[in-house]
């Protein structure tokens, strides 16, 4: 389970003031062929506890849910999220999109200095004082709450796209490249909100609505 042991080393380094100035940053939906990457950045309060926070990818999404309003319950939590749609991820790449998001993210929590942990490698010309964590979200329990933040407003986002999109099922597989969505692609072609970069969908003879 996901402890504070990177955020307490951070401040034992005085690379922070105290835990309340190390934030966790973590994104959701790199991977899905429509849709948009999200990330998350959150700061947690001095002796904030939760029994079932880990990496949102060992969770059910009843539990992601359980925990995301646990979190925004708690007043001490501080956080940010932000978008990056397909429009931009065909732009400038997946990666650097992502690391957009997590940068503006960061900005949203307006407190300075704040020192980052990153879920994943070092992010290249990041804003703020930061490090990476391989596997960040199952070591440390602030990017583990921003991993939870960025999978259940990403999440709820493609529930929004169902309603708008209906023929394609983004309920049920969120953008990723599932059997029926890859055959709803075949169907009906790609929408706004589909990554054109994306080799599945690029190759598609069928044109942009």
């Amino acid at each position: 389970m996901p402890d504070l042991s990177f955020e307490k080393a951070a401040v034992r380094r005085g690379d922070a003031v105290n835990l309340l100035s190390v934030a966790g940053i973590d994104e959701a939906g790199r991977g899905p062929l429509a849709g948009p990457v999200t990330a998350a950045a959150v700061i947690l309060p001095k002796g904030f506890c939760h029994d079932l926070l880990d990496d949102s990818k060992k969770l059910s999404e009843k539990k992601r849910e359980l925990i995301y309003e646990d979190l925004m319950a708690d007043k001490g939590v501080l956080w940010g999220y932000s978008f990056a749609d397909a429009d931009e991820i065909d732009e400038i790449n997946i990666l650097k999109a992502t690391h957009a998001a997590m940068a503006r993210a960061a900005r949203q929590l307006e407190m300075d200095p704040v020192y980052f942990l990153i879920d994943g490698l070092a992010v290249p010309n990041f804003p703020f004082a930061s490090e990476g964590i391989v596997k960040g979200d199952g070591k440390s329990l602030s990017i583990a709450a921003a991993s939870i933040i960025a999978k259940v407003v990403r999440d709820r986002k493609m529930l929004e796209y169902a309603e708008e999109f209906p023929e394609y099922g983004f309920e049920r597989h969120k953008g990723y490249g599932t059997k029926f969505h890859l055959e709803a692609l075949r169907e009906h072609g790609p929408t706004k909100i589909h990554r054109q970069s994306f080799a599945p969908v690029a190759q598609l003879s069928l044109p942009l609505e």
